[in-house]
């Protein structure tokens, strides 16, 4: 596993504005926002055609922001440090959790879309952060969270918010074989969220460390029940 020490930004400070991609709806304005977050080793282009694939209609305007982190021997750009699987080292996290911050609220100010119309979605190392941020004490409660073979991070000062969360729809798709990243994990999610009172919609899948095709016209319907047509921009 890298180090901490060895974790290098592109820019000068991590919080910084993000590079991203974006594809926007086909009307303006746009029903709601999908923020995709790429998994680790990837780039902001990784998960942006996933968009047409969740949202065919372009109802939505979806973006998809590049991580900050550059790790020497490690190829594209990651969230946080991995110490352990399930553990983000707690400063490269807090530094990327800041950014994210700062870049939600920046597109949502940009498009005119509240936190109350976003879904926050990713794979792997993204969907830590969907999770992070979703779930974060001091974030806004999203549309949804759009959770593709991830877990909930367990770090230091951070907690998540489950009181102020109940009903929050929560998509979870998770290969019972993953070699990366333990099924389990994905179990201990839906575990601590459903008693909470959150909307989980979970199941697993025969195969590894990747988003099942089989699971996208599921997640789409979800997606398209989240942003009913004819709901307009009610915030």
């Amino acid at each position: 596993m890298s180090s901490p020490h060895d974790a290098v930004s592109r820019r000068d400070n991590a919080a910084m504005a993000l590079i991203y991609r974006e594809r926007p709806a086909e009307a303006a304005p746009a029903e709601g926002l999908l923020v995709l977050h790429h998994g680790r080793g990837a780039d902001e282009a990784a998960l942006l055609p996933l968009g047409d694939v969740l949202d065919p209609a372009r109802r939505l305007h979806v973006v998809s922001p590049q991580a900050p982190l550059t790790l020497p021997g490690w190829p594209g750009y990651h969230w946080y440090v991995v110490p352990q699987v399930g553990y983000p080292d707690p400063t490269t996290f807090a530094a990327s959790y800041r950014a994210l911050a700062a870049f939600h609220e920046e597109q949502q100010q940009r498009l005119g879309i509240a936190p109350s119309r976003t879904v926050l979605g990713g794979f792997s190392m993204g969907t830590v952060m969907s999770y992070a941020l979703g779930l974060g004490p001091d974030r806004p409660v999203p549309a949804g969270i759009l959770a593709f073979s991830g877990f909930l991070p367990t770090v230091e000062r951070w907690e998540p918010d489950l009181a102020n969360r109940q009903g929050l729809p929560v998509f979870i798709r998770h290969g019972r074989a993953d070699p990366v990243i333990g099924v389990d994990l994905a179990r201990q999610a839906r575990e601590l969220l459903t008693p909470a009172g959150l909307e989980i919609d979970y199941r697993e899948f025969d195969g590894g460390h990747f988003i099942d095709p089989a699971s996208t016209p599921a997640a789409a319907a979800w997606l398209s029940g989240i942003f009913p047509t004819g709901a307009g921009m009610s915030q």
